[in-house]
């Protein structure tokens, strides 16, 4: 039997990771018996933001909509057809009742990805993301985040001991006649 951490139950985060966590290991083994891959359902601002949850939902073998800012998958989904209901509703996770992404980001997605576009795909500078109206401390913030969540967008560090260390030196598919 397995106890409930009380800790846990306090603790909204933790839980809700818990529970993207086990998400994944119920896809991951639907993809086993069905030899199916796993899809990621991360769009760019998650993933830039590290609003994502390691070995959850970042947990996939392919991700086809990760280079999409969130409204972009919106528009990708009107043009595809998807019923307004799913393209309305509030991002959530639906980790807990009434969770929603913006709620516990504290900015909309709408505004984000505007800052995001010229800050990453544009490389502006704080100064000219001022000038195109965003507030300096949202500025800050956003680019806190990006930095703060790095590792989450890279492999698990692997201690160097040999003189090939796989994902450092040995990386190739050439290496192996691929």
């Amino acid at each position: 039997m397995i106890e409930t951490d009380p800790e846990i139950e306090k603790n909204k985060v933790r839980k809700g990771n818990i529970i993207a966590r086990m998400r994944m290991v119920s896809l991951y083994d639907q993809s086993a018996k069905h030899k199916a891959l796993v899809l990621g359902t991360g769009n760019k601002t998650e993933i830039l933001l590290g609003y994502t949850t390691l070995y959850g939902d970042s947990a996939y073998a392919i991700n086809p909509i990760g280079d999409l800012y969130k409204t972009q998958v919106w528009k990708l989904a009107e043009y595809l057809g998807c019923p307004e209901e799913i393209i309305n509703k509030k991002p959530s996770a639906d980790l807990w009742k009434g969770q929603t992404d913006e709620g516990e980001l504290g900015f909309t997605y709408k505004e984000v990805d505007r800052l995001l576009y010229y800050m990453v795909d544009q490389r502006y500078s704080d100064n000219e993301l001022t000038e195109l109206g965003f507030r300096p401390s949202f500025i800050r913030r956003i680019r806190k985040l990006i930095q703060k969540n790095q590792f989450k967008r890279v492999p698990p560090l692997i201690a160097k001991i040999s003189n090939r260390t796989v994902n450092i030196d040995f990386r190739y598919n050439r290496d192996w006649g691929m």
